[in-house]
């Protein structure tokens, strides 16, 4: 089984590369994401690669990184996911988005990918939640914002301040993110940092 290559651009497609190691030509299926950052055709590239084995063929799926690849893996665990629609959901979805969507339950984000109903994006957020990959991260939502002016709702700020908080705590950040989806659910109102934090360590007790 192939785990990674390193070689040189030959040609870059739709929905693939071809990755050139000592003479040897490599199909590389890749997210169209991992493709549009691939670097130029005759430049060295690195590439983490799921080796899928079917009765009728043998496929190299390749990512910039292993969260990547984890996700890719962690997706098609999901009834009626396949290497296709795990591909489409990271052409549009970073790892990190893929992490806060199922820590937040945010189907709508997961429905944004080509071949994605809103039942399958359900079941998605909803079967991943307590099995993200362990290389899981989520960016702080108020890190994300920086310098671009963009104007938050105190909710979400408050959420994202909650979630760093448990982060401080010890708690990994996708954990964090799920406790304190899970303590929005039940707080009425526009909840205060502390209520969120409280609600939060609750979530993470039961």
């Amino acid at each position: 089984m192939i785990g990674k290559l390193k070689g040189i651009v030959d040609s870059i497609s739709t929905d693939s590369a071809i990755i050139d190691v000592q003479g040897v030509g490599y199909v590389i299926f890749a997210p169209a994401r991992v493709l549009a950052h691939l670097p130029s055709v005759g430049e060295a590239v690195t590439l983490s690669i799921e080796t899928v084995v079917r009765e009728d063929m043998i496929r190299l799926y390749g990512f910039e990184t292993e969260s990547e690849r984890d996700w890719f893996r962690a997706l098609q665990s999901v009834q009626g996911v396949g290497a296709k629609v795990a591909m489409e959901i990271l052409s549009v979805l970073s790892v990190s988005d893929v992490a806060s969507a199922v820590a937040l339950q945010d189907h709508a984000s997961v429905s944004r990918a080509k071949g994605v109903g809103p039942k399958l994006a359900k079941r998605i957020v909803a079967e991943l939640k307590d099995r993200a990959p362990q290389s899981a991260t989520i960016i702080p939502m108020a890190t994300a914002i920086k310098g671009g002016g963009a104007q938050i709702a105190p909710e979400a700020l408050a959420r994202a301040d909650a979630v760093s908080a448990l982060v401080n705590l010890g708690y990994p950040e996708a954990l964090a993110a799920t406790a304190i989806a899970g303590a929005l659910a039940r707080v009425e109102g526009e909840a205060e940092v502390e209520t969120l934090i409280r609600e939060g360590l609750k979530e993470l007790s039961n």
